[in-house]
C-alpha cells in the first residue's frame, strides 16, 4: 500500500514539475521584447527612429544622443541608425535599438 501511495505522490510531483515549467517558460517569453528604457513599434517604412517621451524633467541642458545634440522636440521622431544608443541629459545612459521601429525612450532611472 505504500508503494502505491509513493507512486501517487510522484505522479503529482511531476504534474507540478510539468506546470512550473510551463510558467517559466512563459515568463521568459514575456520579457524577451521588452526593453528597460522605453518601448518599441514597427516603423511604417522599415527605417529607424528615435522618439525621446521624458526629457528628464527639463533641466538638464540639451539631451545629447551619441555626442551630438539631439535636434527633435520632446515627443517628435527623429531617424537614427539601429544599434547602440548613447543618450545624456546630466548622466549617461545606453541601450540598443533594433532595427526597422520606432523607439520612444521614456526611462532615465536606474
Amino acid at each position: 500500500m505504500a508503494l502505491c501511495q509513493q507512486r501517487e505522490f510522484s505522479g503529482v510531483q511531476a504534474s507540478i514539475a510539468r506546470v512550473l515549467l510551463v510558467l517559466l517558460v512563459a515568463a521568459l517569453s514575456a520579457c524577451g521584447d521588452s526593453h528597460l528604457r522605453g518601448s518599441v513599434e514597427p516603423s511604417e517604412d522599415g527605417k529607424t527612429y528615435l522618439v525621446i517621451a521624458d526629457d528628464s524633467g527639463g533641466a538638464c541642458g540639451p539631451i545629447r544622443l551619441n555626442g551630438k545634440v539631439w535636434p527633435h522636440a520632446k515627443g517628435v521622431a527623429g531617424e537614427i541608425a539601429p544599434g547602440t544608443q548613447t543618450i545624456e541629459c546630466g548622466a549617461a545612459l545606453q541601450f540598443d535599438v533594433p532595427e526597422g521601429v520606432v523607439f520612444t525612450f521614456d526611462y532615465w532611472g536606474p
